[in-house]
């Protein structure tokens, strides 16, 4: 038994000698102040960061939540950034009133999901109260407007950080001004339409701008169509009926009554109000002594083009790596 045992203890300390064997290592006798949880819920509700990550920056920095904070934005900006090239066509319609000026806002995100987000929501919300207020329809003026004591671009940044998707401020129109009353309709949060007019009311404008949402009309009026949009579509309709057989003068009456049909389904005053079915929106106009002066419409993602993931494919390709 005193042979076993010895052997042992000759095999324990040789084995503490031999190149294998693991190093020792000084703990750091360096001073840190304890994290607290009030702390970590302070800097986390301060910044929207993860509570590991509140944890290590407080940690880093003794416990002092400005510092930390300041660090968790740097951070942030610099996540924002590398998400900045993703494709966001996603999001939201938000739309805000002030002074008979009405406007409407399209903040892009990556997903349907984030686009439900409270927080995600708010901001847009935000965006649409600063653009109120500014002269003009520029995109980097609205970024670097006043909210919530830092700029708007710094809110969308540390937004980013937060739910950790590109986000963006794409694009905001606005219609309102003296002698005009404006309206507007969001549908689904997907597809805003402001709609302004000379006399009627708020509601009228909220009506049309309904049917607008619905519709898609191209033009407010026919005095809005291009003059080479009219000359295109006529040219189609000439060729249309050219084989026809027809003389001359029916082929160009036939030309113009279809020319006028084209005009009456993509001009707003000439489509029949879909409320009632009963009326044309020009006659609804005239019934409440107001007159069109024009429409915007705006649908979340038009124009992006949407990534398409190949499932598949990607699956595919990840086995491939794996042999």
């Amino acid at each position: 038994m005193k042979v076993a045992s010895a052997l042992a203890l000759t095999a324990t300390l040789a084995s503490a000698f031999t190149p294998n064997a693991v190093p020792f290592t000084r703990r750091s006798t360096s001073l840190k102040m304890a994290v607290t949880t009030a702390q970590i819920k302070e800097l986390r509700e301060a910044t929207g960061a993860g509570m590991m990550d509140c944890k290590k920056v407080l940690t880093e920095f003794d416990g002092d939540v400005e510092a930390a904070a300041e660090e968790l934005r740097k951070k942030g900006l610099a996540k924002a950034d590398k998400k900045a090239s993703r494709v966001a066509a996603e999001g939201k319609i938000a739309v805000a009133s002030s002074g008979g000026k009405t406007v409407l806002v399209e903040v892009n995100c990556e997903t349907d999901f984030v686009a439900k987000d409270g927080s995600f929501s708010d901001f847009a919300d935000k965006a649409a109260a600063a653009a109120v207020n500014l002269d003009g329809d520029s995109v980097d003026a609205l970024m670097a407007a006043p909210v919530d004591g830092s700029t708007l671009e710094e809110v969308r940044a540390g937004l980013v950080s937060k739910i950790g998707e590109n986000i963006q401020v794409r694009r905001f129109a606005s219609r309102g001004g003296e002698g005009t009353t404006t309206g507007a309709y969001v549908h689904m949060n997907r597809i805003g339409v402001l709609v302004e007019i000379e006399g009627g009311s708020e509601e009228l404008c909220t009506d049309i701008a309904m049917h607008v949402a619905a519709m898609n009309p191209a033009y407010a009026t026919k005095d809005d169509v291009p003059a080479e949009d009219i000359e295109k579509e006529r040219e189609i309709l000439t060729a249309q009926v050219a084989d026809s057989g027809k003389p001359e003068d029916i082929v160009k009456k036939m030309v113009e009554g279809r020319l006028n049909k084209f005009l009456s389904e993509n001009c707003l005053v000439s489509q029949q109000y879909v409320k009632t079915n009963d009326k044309t929106v020009g006659k609804l106009l005239e019934e409440n002594g107001a007159k069109m002066v024009g429409f915007t419409r705006i649908a979340v993602g038009e124009g992006i083009e949407k990534k398409v993931d190949d499932f598949a494919a990607e699956v595919a390709a990840m086995a491939k790596g794996g042999k």
